[in-house]
């Protein structure tokens, strides 16, 4: 079966509420207090690129170490779906397509997170710690056609990986950010994505539907002149 990707933070689910609690707790740990809306401005990006801005002081795997213990036992309760995202993936796996979920978060806690909110049932692979360059990478490896995300880095691992780019506008990276990537379409959210992707289906049945009738007509034709 052909594979549709899709980014887990702000794209399936809303989970900033969460991001921001947890890394405000893990440095709280180490004295320092965070500002809410700067937090909130960096979700979508590996917390490599976040905690040595926010505690420079200390060491990426201590930090990590706590926002993941913290995140498993407070933040999966803050999860909640966005809207569209459980009809997206029914969609995708009703037209015969593998849903694989590629995200910057440690893949057990992709995982937890789809199982908290009900979606575990339609993804077939998760992929964790992944990012922009790294995405195209696990995209091209399981010869995606699509992926779907919320953050300029995803648009940069779909192109990467020569799969559509699809963004939707409901993290906090601007439509206009979004666009100027290179994402066609945008949308404001998944609920956008089921018309996109009725047409998206229809026009590669429409094309292998002409691909098969024209190798039929050139059959007909080697026959008729043999």
């Amino acid at each position: 079966m052909t594979v549709i990707g899709f980014d887990l933070d702000m794209t399936l689910v809303d989970s900033a509420d969460a991001i921001v609690a947890c890394v405000a707790h893990t440095c709280a740990v180490y004295g320092v207090e965070t500002d809410d809306a700067a937090v909130r401005a960096t979700v979508g990006l590996p917390l490599d690129q976040v905690f040595p801005d926010l505690i420079p002081g200390v060491a990426y795997a201590d930090a990590l170490e706590l926002y993941r213990a913290h995140y498993l036992s407070h933040g999966l309760a803050m999860q909640s779906l966005l809207p569209g995202a459980r009809e997206a993936l029914e969609a995708v796996t009703r037209d015969g397509f593998r849903v694989v979920v590629i995200s910057a978060k440690k893949d057990s806690h992709v995982q937890a997170v789809l199982d908290t909110v009900g979606l575990e049932s339609f993804v077939d692979e998760v992929v964790g710690e992944r990012f922009a360059e790294t995405k195209a990478d696990a995209l091209r490896e399981r010869g995606a056609l699509v992926y779907i995300g919320d953050h300029v880095g995803d648009v940069v691992g779909a192109l990467g990986a020569g799969a559509v780019a699809v963004a939707v506008a409901t993290g906090p990276t601007s439509r206009a950010d979004l666009v100027a990537a290179g994402a066609d379409p945008v949308l404001d959210d998944l609920i956008g994505f089921l018309p996109w992707w009725d047409s998206w289906v229809g026009s590669r049945v429409q094309t292998a539907d002409q691909t098969r009738k024209a190798m039929s007509d050139k059959r007909s034709i080697q026959e008729a002149g043999a």
